[in-house]
């Protein structure tokens, strides 16, 4: 015995002009035909999330990197300069100590293909950061630290006195650019690079914060 099932489905209402029903087509399979042809509709929410996505990408293109006080090279610094004043002897040739209001920074750089962007400070109250950075691989427990050693131009920012809490920061501009740019060049060859950190002119290490911008480089 052949059981024979038609299914005809209609739609409620007639093409114009047209006594005849015309063929009912779910929305779904009028969106997989015009795919299909090319001749897909717009979405406003799917436009909606492809720009968030776009922006949420150009954020992740960047990578700002805090100075952060390495305590214990700090402290062999310290050391250092406390037991030649106290032996009442003297440095070595061309050796830097670390001054009382010195200490040594470090930039840790989990990605190594950068470029430059900018310098993120701010500083509370008057007073002057001063950045110097350290141009080869140097521990003060392996080698002293050399004054051949250390990168220029180096970075100065200031606020004066009776300055606007709101008012940018001073500071000299094409030094800070061309030594941003060599700290993203030792940065390719580079985990970590150390700096000394001067605070002078009233500044004081809790009211300083210092990073850097970069630019993630992306292979063509």
């Amino acid at each position: 015995m052949y059981i024979v099932f038609y299914f005809f489905v209609f739609s409620l209402s007639q093409v114009p002009g047209s006594s005849s029903p015309r063929p009912y087509t779910s929305p779904w399979a009028l969106r997989l035909a015009q795919r299909e042809t090319g001749n897909s509709p717009s979405f406003p929410q799917e436009q909606d999330q492809t720009h968030k996505g776009g922006q949420g990408m150009a954020e992740d293109m960047e990578l700002e990197l805090e100075f952060t006080e390495d305590l214990q090279l700090t402290d062999v610094m310290r050391h250092r300069a406390q037991s030649l004043q106290q032996k009442g002897q003297k440095r070595q040739d061309g050796e830097r100590l670390l001054l009382p209001y010195e200490a040594v920074y470090r930039l840790d750089f989990n990605e190594q293909e950068l470029s430059f962007s900018h310098w993120n400070v701010s500083i509370k109250g008057p007073g002057r950061l001063s950045v110097t950075g350290i141009s080869q691989l140097w521990t003060p427990d392996l080698t002293n630290l050399m004054t051949r050693q250390l990168l220029e131009p180096s970075g100065q920012f200031w606020r004066s006195a009776g300055d606007p809490e709101d008012a940018p920061i001073k500071c000299l501009e094409a030094d800070i650019q061309e030594f941003g740019e060599r700290i993203a060049d030792l940065a390719k060859v580079r985990k970590v690079m150390y700096f000394l950190l001067a605070f002078k002119d009233g500044a004081e290490k809790d009211s300083i914060k210092c990073s850097l911008v970069f630019k993630k480089d992306v292979e063509a």
